[in-house]
């Protein structure tokens, strides 16, 4: 009976770690992908986003997975990918459903998550009917959370349904609902909030139209405002005369004393009338910079537009031409290998959610047969070595062979004459390993280690290489659920660090 006790208890415990990895796994994925959002490597951050939610699905944690579900959506219908959008919210709804069916308790905060993501997706879509029904939606479970956020929130997808579709008079009334409230206590810094909200929703959902309507709006409501704090200031202003005009009236003093009061409060008067005068100019000059910022920031988001554009279609537009060019002249040579860079980095970012096949095979060997293909390409007495144990692993091998082999490249490129390259493998955990390319060359300089691994970073001289292939490499070992990194403690050379989890 003892035995069978102890047994029971061992298979809990274990059941209990196994959770606790597993949600601190989604927890990990979730905080990577945020990190990738805040940074606008947004594949990325898609990817990761995707990776937590599937976590937090497996272990029936609703709330993170319907947040994680949202995210992936809202990243999917970013770059017009509506299909995997809508699957995505589709996948997190039946989610939920299931746990509402399995606990008997309605969620309706979680499904105005979802119909949020929705509604901006019909919108995006210009789709009228079911935009107006998500609309609907959100309306009858905002009522039904009975939160004075979720309310508000509510009123601006009003207001950003109303202006999108050319109905700008139902805007404004869902508008004034929600900053009426605020004139009545002349909380007037609430209403400038309300405005400004509107704007960002405005901006996110690339609604022009609502961006310039709100925003004259919002410059309106600053005229008015100062307009009526202006007046506060001088009513309060004209009482202290009266009251100074009363209280010079009901003393017996002497004439020049009165001249003297009511010469100061010309001059406090004439200050005032200085400072509104300033500060009208000074408002004019802000309202004319504002209105040219963005201008200039409309411009620039649709280059940016038509860069992203171009990039995308750079080697299907090019490689016809390039074609008809000598292919053994240095520059051609500099500019295919330019197209197939951009081709494949094109892939890996469209791929970025499907991992490689991996095999197991000795980290050794693997590390000893890729150092020697390089042999032969360094400088005069360049020393190689590799320091890696003889245990087994499981690797994506062509992909991270590819990837070692280039920095092992750059590293003979770049080391002088009696110099020394070094390539490590060691494990860090259970199912956490890294590979460790090290030389005594120059070392990456400090103006563009930041920018390293990002494409199209700088202008550069194809003949002299187009830096994509450390962009490349990153979303590689990306795609291996590892990462790369450049250690900037490391002073006497370049170190690069990959990091893989298994």
């Amino acid at each position: 009976m003892n035995r069978f006790l102890t047994l029971l208890l061992l298979v809990a415990v274990s059941a209990v770690c196994q959770v606790s990895v597993a949600q601190s796994r989604g927890a990990e994925y979730k905080k990577q992908a945020q990190n990738f959002l805040n940074n606008k490597e947004y594949v990325k951050a898609r990817y990761y986003f995707l990776q937590a939610y599937n976590s937090f699905a497996r272990d029936k944690d609703v709330p993170n997975a319907v947040e994680c579900g949202a995210k992936v959506s809202s990243l999917y219908h970013r770059e017009n990918y509506y299909k995997e959008a809508f699957d995505a919210l589709r996948g997190a709804e039946a989610l939920l459903t299931a746990a509402e069916s399995e606990t008997g308790t309605p969620q309706p905060g979680m499904h105005y998550t979802i119909g949020r993501e929705r509604l901006q997706m019909y919108m995006k879509l210009k789709n009228a009917p079911k935009a107006k029904e998500q609309l609907s939606r959100l309306e009858q479970l905002a009522k039904s959370i009975g939160s004075d956020s979720i309310a508000n929130d509510a009123l601006y997808a009003q207001a950003n349904y109303y202006y999108t579709f050319g109905i700008p008079q139902q805007g404004d009334s869902a508008l004034d609902k929600l900053i009426g409230k605020y004139k009545a206590v002349k909380d007037y810094g609430k209403v400038s909030d309300c405005y400004k909200t509107l704007i960002d929703i405005a901006i996110k959902g690339n609604n022009a139209k609502l961006t310039s309507r709100t925003y004259g709006k919002l410059m309106a409501w600053n005229d008015s405002v100062r307009a009526l704090t202006a007046a506060d200031e001088l009513a309060a202003l004209q009482t202290k005369y009266d009251e100074s005009l009363a209280t010079i009236e009901a003393k017996d003093s002497t004439i020049s004393g009165k001249q003297y009061i009511i010469v100061a409060l010309c001059v406090l008067a004439a200050i005032l009338a200085a400072a509104l005068v300033l500060g009208a100019i000074v408002l004019m000059r802000y309202i004319v910079m504002n209105r040219r910022q963005k201008h200039t920031i409309e411009v620039a988001n649709e280059h940016n537009r038509l860069k992203n554009k171009f990039i995308k279609n750079i080697s299907a537009q090019l490689r016809p031409t390039v074609n008809t060019l000598d292919p053994s002249l240095p520059a051609v040579k500099a500019l295919n290998r330019f197209l197939d860079n951009v081709q494949e980095l094109s892939e890996l970012e469209s791929t970025l959610g499907e991992g490689y096949d991996t095999e197991e095979c000795n980290a050794q060997t693997f590390c000893q047969e890729v150092m020697e293909r390089i042999e032969g390409h360094t400088r005069p007495d360049v020393s190689l070595a590799v320091d890696a144990a003889k245990v087994n692993v499981k690797l994506s091998r062509e992909p991270l062979e590819q990837v070692l082999l280039h920095l092992l490249s750059n590293a003979a490129i770049h080391t002088p004459e009696g110099g020394r390259i070094l390539l490590e493998f060691k494990k860090r955990g259970a199912k956490v390993h890294q590979f460790i390319v090290t030389d005594n060359g120059p070392g990456v300089p400090e103006e563009i280690s930041e920018s390293l691994f990002r494409p199209f970073a700088e202008i550069r001289d194809l003949t002299q290489g187009d830096g994509l292939g450390l962009p490349i490499c990153s979303l590689k070992v990306t795609k291996m659920h590892g990462t790369i990194t450049l250690d900037p403690d490391y002073k006497r050379g370049a170190r690069f660090i990959i990091e893989i989890r298994s």
